[in-house]
């Protein structure tokens, strides 16, 4: 049962999607801070570490302080909702308002303090391929499938130069979520405009993996059941529950 806390948290958070159009930043901030996961040693996680220094000053977190800063207003009006919880629900919210799944969420994530705070380096390099991905998302338990699954929710928002890098948004429509992303990193080269990165066309690198592409790029509602699933693992990584 959702609770009124959760009900009254996601129309807040919904509203402030609409109006921002920020709902691929609200996904990147929530996967920043759980994809810190380590299952060889339980660190690291969705547990709101991403708002203290050093995590915050992490090269990959570079531009999060708008998402953060964003969610403030909210947590300032439902004080009982703790960072980690606001942070993963703001995913969810984003993605559900730009027409992807519905992902199954849990209230109860505890913050952790500054202290547990986890060294940099734990998340993806946009410019590496898939023997990196690997090493990235083995370390927090994924499999290849989920790899794939989860690299879907590029489809949201845009890269920015100041932040990555890299500039530009992965499809056409980055305020939609469906299963575009994979049909375009399928093409021989990008359309105008839109990014083709090293760890995108990872993807097609091994047979299975790039099966899996094809079969996202063809069927939308397969991509949607996989990707809800990884992104609920995702969002509970970690986690101390109340």
């Amino acid at each position: 049962m959702v609770s009124d806390l959760e009900k009254a948290v996601r129309a807040d958070l919904q509203a402030l999607i609409k109006e921002k159009n920020c709902h691929g930043i609200m996904v990147r901030v929530a996967w920043h801070d759980a994809g810190t996961y380590s299952k060889e040693d339980g660190t690291g996680g969705a547990n709101g570490t991403q708002r203290f220094a050093p995590e915050s000053g992490h090269g990959a977190n570079a531009g999060l302080d708008i998402a953060r800063n964003m969610c403030e207003d909210i947590k300032a009006k439902h004080p009982e909702i703790s960072y980690a919880d606001l942070y993963q629900l703001a995913s969810v919210v984003a993605i559900e308002d730009a027409g992807g799944p519905v992902i199954p969420f849990r209230m109860g994530r505890k913050d952790a303090d500054a202290p547990q705070c986890t060294p940099d380096g734990r998340l993806p390099d946009a410019d590496k391929r898939m023997p990196h991905l690997r090493d990235i998302f083995y370390r927090m338990g994924f499999n290849d499938a989920e790899i794939v699954a989860l690299s879907g929710a590029h489809t949201l928002g845009a890269a920015h130069k100041d932040r990555s890098g890299f500039d530009g948004p992965w499809t056409s429509n980055p305020n939609t979520f469906d299963n575009s992303y994979f049909k375009e990193i399928m093409k021989e080269t990008p359309e105008s405009g839109l990014l083709h990165l090293p760890s995108d066309k990872a993807l097609l690198d091994e047979p299975e993996c790039k099966a899996l592409v094809e079969t996202y790029a063809s069927d939308q509602a397969k991509f949607f059941e996989d990707y809800a699933k990884a992104h609920q693992k995702l969002s509970e990584l970690g986690a101390v529950w109340a």
